[in-house]
């Protein structure tokens, strides 16, 4: 699974298996679908918003980057490097 990831800085991509979800509505339903939480996951970091409020956190991730083109590029690069790895 290739996930967004707000406790990770814009750009670091880690890998892991298994692991809590974090209030994450995309790895809840995974899980409710397989049963499990333990599955393979490379978290692709999107930094935090400056809030707790939920509304906005989930603006935040639902909306468009802020970062320039060639640095988006760059992470979804670098997300499927990972994934490939992982697949190896």
């Amino acid at each position: 699974v290739i996930h967004d990831e707000i406790d990770l800085p814009f750009a670091e991509i880690r890998t892991r298996l298994g692991g809590g979800l974090a209030g994450h509505n995309g790895l809840k339903s995974i899980k409710t679908a397989l049963g499990t939480a333990d599955f393979q996951r490379v978290r692709v970091g999107v930094g935090r918003p400056p809030t707790t409020d939920p509304d906005l956190v989930a603006a935040y991730v639902l909306g468009k980057f802020r970062e320039p083109k060639d640095q988006v590029q760059a992470l979804i690069d670098s997300a499927a490097d990972a994934s490939a790895e992982l697949l190896k």
